[in-house]
């Protein structure tokens, strides 16, 4: 895979209203509870929630990465349906392309007995962490996308099981 097409996208399916897990993902703070790379996060610019152009800043962490912070800018909702930011370049952060884009989509259940819940990212169009790592090491490029997008698989996999927790009151473990 190159570096271009690469993108994940994990559902799951929770029994609670899409207004109910609205509130969860539209929340920064639900992410970094649950994600095992995202620590925390804190609006910037006197921003109070979401709105699109708000922005905030993470704190991540992993094994093989290290800790490294990032600005990320409210980029589209609409209410129970998308969520999506992406992530830029602190001194770009009201105008500069994105490092990558992630996104909540809901979608209620044709039965009525809750709300499929997709989370994805892609890379965006801006050169960032993963184009240098590429550059350095091209002829590894399929090898170094796929070993990131499994270990965001895996985030992503736990953050949808946290917002499913949460969303049908289930104590996790």
């Amino acid at each position: 895979m190159r570096l271009a097409d690469a993108r994940v996208e994990c559902v799951t399916e929770i029994a609670a209203a899409p207004q109910r897990v609205w509130e969860l993902v539209s929340d920064i703070s639900t992410s970094a509870r649950h994600s095992p790379e995202l620590q925390e996060v804190e609006w910037l610019d006197g921003a109070e929630g979401p709105a699109v152009g708000a922005c905030f800043s993470g704190r991540n962490r992993n094994s093989g990465l290290g800790e490294w912070r990032t600005v990320s800018r409210v980029a589209r909702m609409a209410e129970q349906r998308v969520f999506e930011w992406e992530v830029v370049h602190y001194n770009d952060r009201r105008h500069g392309e994105p490092l990558a884009v992630w996104t909540y989509t809901l979608e209620p259940l044709t039965d009525g007995s809750g709300t499929r819940l997709r989370h994805g990212m892609r890379f965006g169009s801006a050169h960032g962490p993963m184009h240098e790592v590429v550059e350095r090491y091209p002829d590894r490029e399929e090898q170094i996308i796929d070993g990131r997008l499994a270990l965001l698989r895996t985030g992503i996999e736990r953050t949808l099981a946290g917002v499913k927790a949460e969303a049908e009151g289930v104590p996790l473990p």
